[in-house]
């Protein structure tokens, strides 16, 4: 019982990270030595497993699944993202400039982390940076501010997301933040809107079950090329988190709330800020030292990195 306790305030730890763009869920999990145990676990949902199930041999399932593993670490990311995401949604509302600067000094520490992944420098390496810089600015620069937030969107959304969890240096609300959903996941989870959040946790699943090992072959067979452009997303997204904003359009909700539609990046002094500025730069700063510290105690405690 204590071991899985500890499992389950690991999972708080993971819960923490995911909730926030630039921290990896994934990279907690390598820090606290269960991300080999937590891969094991999720490359055990297979043929022969679905086959036992049928079969009604719960217990080999379980067993196959380490599942008091499962749902304790489930359990503690669970809670720590529901305890947390109130306090996300008031200060993306209260304190906007604040937040994305320290989560802009989070993505750009994320980016040399991942870029340092890169084995070998090639002409594919290069390409993939540029290219994926280029995609990921040219998606958050056309994207209005509000996606679509039908159900099938928000599954979608699960889907990409969860893939990025399991990715050590990648964060799942990282890729929220790329599709427009990050602020709207984290007030449904702060709302407890059960039909987004139970949307949300199908795409999940499925992703969990089949992208990550689409993604896992794509380690496999093109490492670099992959590394090198996922690090291009997130030097293309910087675009997305630029602390300031001028809003071009706005709509109403169907609550009545005014909310923007449009916007476009400004400079701190056309937005008449000055006197945040020492504020989110310091908040950048502790961001981008918040993970070099986390990769680095990463590393002392498993030198060796995990296999996808």
């Amino acid at each position: 019982m204590k071991n899985y306790l500890i499992i389950g305030l690991k999972g708080m730890a993971m819960g923490a990270a995911d909730v926030v763009p630039g921290v990896s869920g994934g990279t907690i999990a390598f820090i606290s030595g269960i991300y080999e145990r937590l891969m094991n676990a999720i490359k055990a949902v297979n043929k022969n497993t679905i086959t036992l199930l049928f079969k009604g041999k719960i217990k080999e399932v379980w067993e196959q699944l380490d599942g008091f593993f499962l749902v304790s670490l489930v359990a503690g990311i669970g809670a720590s993202v529901l305890i947390l995401s109130k306090r996300i949604t008031f200060l993306l509302e209260t304190y906007p400039i604040h937040l994305w600067s320290f989560f802009f000094g989070l993505i750009i520490a994320s980016a040399l982390f991942v870029a340092g992944k890169i084995r070998t420098w090639n002409w594919k390496s290069i390409i993939g940076i540029i290219g994926g810089s280029i995609v990921a600015f040219i998606i958050t620069s056309i994207a209005p501010a509000e996606t679509p937030n039908n159900l099938g969107f928000i599954y979608l959304c699960g889907c990409i997301a969860i893939c990025a969890m399991i990715l050590p240096g990648i964060s799942g609300s990282f890729i929220l933040l790329i599709m427009g959903k990050y602020a709207f996941i984290m007030g449904a989870l702060s709302d407890l809107n059960l039909k987004v959040i139970l949307t949300f946790i199908a795409g999940c699943i499925t992703g969990l079950l089949s992208f990550s090992r689409i993604l896992s072959w794509m380690f496999r067979k093109q490492h670099d090329a992959t590394v090198a452009l996922l690090t291009g997303f997130m030097i293309g997204s910087l675009n997305k988190v630029w602390p300031w904003k001028f809003t071009v359009e706005t709509f109403t909700d169907r609550h009545g709330v005014t909310k923007p539609l449009t916007q476009k990046n400004v400079w701190p002094f056309d937005y008449h800020a000055e006197p945040y500025l020492i504020w989110a730069i310091a908040l950048c700063i502790l961001g981008f030292v918040l993970v070099f510290g986390l990769e680095k105690l990463g590393n002392r405690k498993n030198p060796a990195e995990p296999a996808v």
